[in-house]
């Protein structure tokens, strides 16, 4: 590289400030500091994404089963809702669908509801209906609704 001057500037003072500048901070590069502080920050970053991605994996298989087990059940109430009002077994019977994954399990019981006061020997027209989803033997879903004779 050539080096040109001005006529109003001489060599040894243009050296000396070229010597001055080199030293004060036109270097490149990082420090040992520098580097260490953006490791660190890599670091933190690195550990926030991979217990995010943890907790992730966590939760999808609970939320699975849940959203299952509600579908499960809500399946389980409609079937029971088509099926005749039975006014004649004490409780009431009604079967349980048949497409039901492996590992739940399905209880659905009816009982009469005494609005007249009289026992529930007979049937008033109303039944609390309870629909149970398990998986593996721990429940996960409860539905309940009234179902009256129409």
């Amino acid at each position: 590289m050539k080096l040109t001057f001005k006529a109003n500037m001489n060599s040894e003072s243009y050296v000396n400030r070229m010597k001055i500048c080199l030293i004060k901070g036109n270097q490149k590069g990082f420090s040992l500091a520098e580097s260490l502080v953006a490791l660190a920050i890599l670091g933190l970053s690195g550990a926030a994404l991979i217990g995010g991605l943890m907790t992730l994996s966590k939760t999808t298989p609970l939320a699975d089963e849940q959203s299952t087990a509600q579908n499960l059940a809500e399946n389980q109430m409609e079937y029971v809702c088509v099926q005749d009002y039975d006014f004649i077994n004490d409780p009431p019977q009604y079967e349980l669908i048949s497409d039901i994954p492996e590992g739940y399990s399905i209880t659905n019981t009816a009982n009469r509801l005494d609005l007249e006061g009289d026992g529930t020997d007979d049937d008033d027209g109303i039944q609390r209906i309870v629909v149970v989803v398990t998986h593996h033997g721990e429940t996960v879903n409860t539905l309940e609704t009234n179902r009256i004779r129409r």
